[in-house]
């Protein structure tokens, strides 16, 4: 494959897997969960350099789930104190991620870990880094670690959609079925910790965001059918990963930064014209409406 078509490939699948789970934290009202764990992966990864001094392996994906489920179980605990969600929320994020830069710039030295890196992701540099697969070949680390994935969380909805779908919209019918809503909640922060991680070095902690957000936000406005969403929140992060790529190249400028402004560009254009919740059927209806009350 072309250097640019790995980097398409790379964001498609940053936009498919994102897509995915973004559906859910929607769904789930958690979307700046989505936002705080972005930021407090930094920490895992950070401790898990520091442990093994290497900067590659499954040591860094690991550091970023504990990071993740630290992150969830801390807000839920604050929650259980009495304190709102958000604020839990920004409390555990500001003050882990802070942690993690102090301890870029305090321990880690020279090493590629930067902060910029983190939040910005550097797509470009994909290419260059590659691993050898069987029947595959010389592949990017990057894409092979988003394929790796993108196949868990497709996994994990496809296998327990059922109980997705309940633990999502009525939680303590699930806990009266018999579903285990704790045990759910935790693996899948553990898989937007994946999908995050995964993304990092394509998108950034960042740009992260608005791949998980924005597309399954503008995928709810077209239908209210989960199964439809999740297809169409992951076209959406396809999309706009294509979009960006193309955006980016036209004017010279961030390719991360321009795959965002495409979600938001999807957004924008489904907030106006989707079906059942977009402005443009909000006005037509109505008047639709009247036109036939005053025939009638």
């Amino acid at each position: 494959m072309s250097y640019s078509a790995w980097i398409i490939l790379t964001a498609c699948l940053v936009g498919a897997t994102s897509g995915l789970i973004g559906v859910f934290l929607i769904l789930r009202k958690m979307a700046m969960m989505a936002d705080a764990i972005s930021h407090t992966v930094l920490l895992g990864i950070v401790i898990a350099f520091l442990i093994t001094r290497e900067l590659s392996g499954p040591h860094m994906l690991i550091g970023a789930i504990i990071a993740g489920l630290v992150t969830a179980f801390l807000v839920q605990w604050l929650h259980s104190l009495n304190i709102e969600q958000h604020a839990s929320m920004g409390i555990v994020f500001t003050t882990l991620f802070a942690i993690g830069v102090i301890l870029i710039a305090t321990y880690v030295g020279n090493a590629h870990l930067d902060v910029k890196h983190a939040l910005m992701g550097e797509i470009t540099f994909i290419p260059w880094e590659t691993m050898t697969l069987p029947f595959l070949g010389d592949v990017p680390v990057a894409t092979a670690m988003l394929g790796f994935a993108f196949i868990i969380v497709l996994f994990f909805i496809t296998a327990f959609y059922k109980e997705w779908k309940i633990t999502s919209f009525d939680p303590a019918l699930a806990a009266s079925l018999g579903i285990p809503v704790i045990v759910m909640h935790y693996v899948f922060m553990s898989l937007v910790s994946v999908t995050t991680v995964a993304a990092f070095d394509a998108v950034g902690a960042i740009m992260v965001v608005a791949m998980l957000i924005t597309p399954a936000a503008a995928a709810y406005l077209w239908t209210d059918k989960l199964s439809i969403m999740l297809v169409i929140s992951g076209s959406f992060g396809i999309i706009s990963a294509v979009l960006g790529y193309f955006i980016a190249t036209w004017i010279d400028t961030s390719i991360s930064g321009s795959m965002a402004l495409a979600t938001g560009i999807l957004f924008i254009i489904s907030f106006i014209f989707s079906p059942k919740h977009g402005l443009v059927s909000k006005f037509v209806k109505p008047a639709t409406a009247k036109i036939m009350t005053q025939d009638g």
